[in-house]
């Protein structure tokens, strides 16, 4: 069983069972990062739209924050998103650093950003830059916590994790999310996740008008 640094004692099947209740609450989140991550992993790159989508699914129900990154980072041309995805998408899974930064040339696209296309690309080795994932692994997060390295420290945490319980990094982080926000009593929003600032769940259940 894993003891973590900010969460209770999880096995094997926490993991599983909170990764599970994770992927059905994603609900058409969940396809977008099917489709993209089956896409990255048959062409080896990215173009301009993907990164799009990439955007909108960080930071979906964050509708000023995601006009502002995706103005940023339509400021791309499609040769250079295709060129750094490339490079970053056939590098050997030990080069992280030289991955990341290959992707952090591209306007607008931040260390999370990154997380979240390498994520996508390969779940086995990446996870998503989530300030849960890091309280649960590493206890509480410096004022600048969303930095390449802290990055880099993070997803040698998952990974350890990971191999452990012979897991993807993806299903680690995704369980350990999961298990925080329903803990918490907090639908799940990763743009309000940035801070550690989150959305209550409302008490009653509001009719969908027909």
């Amino acid at each position: 069983m894993e003891k973590c640094c900010g969460c209770l004692t999880v096995d094997k099947r926490d993991f599983l069972k909170w990764s599970q209740k994770y992927d059905k609450d994603q609900g058409w989140l969940g396809q977008v990062e099917r489709e993209l991550g089956a896409r990255f992993r048959r062409l080896k790159i990215m173009t301009g739209a993907d990164l799009a989508e990439v955007v909108k699914w960080k930071f979906n129900g964050d509708e000023a924050k995601t006009l502002r990154v995706l103005e940023l980072v339509a400021r791309n041309k499609e040769d250079s998103v295709k060129l750094a995805s490339s490079q970053a998408f056939n590098l050997p899974v030990d080069d992280d650093a030289f991955r990341v930064n290959c992707l952090m040339k591209l306007e607008g696209v931040s260390p999370v950003l990154v997380s979240v296309i390498l994520a996508f690309f390969n779940p086995k080795q990446y996870g998503v830059f989530d300030v849960y994932t890091w309280r649960a692994l590493l206890g509480n997060e410096s004022p600048n916590l969303f930095s390449a390295v802290n990055y880099l420290k993070l997803l040698s945490a998952l990974r350890k994790t990971a191999a452990k319980h012979n897991l993807d990094v993806r299903t680690v982080e995704k369980a350990l999310v999961k298990k925080k926000l329903d803990e918490d009593g907090i639908i799940g929003n990763r743009s309000q996740r940035k801070n550690g600032r989150t959305t209550p769940k409302p008490k009653t259940r509001i009719k969908k008008k027909r």
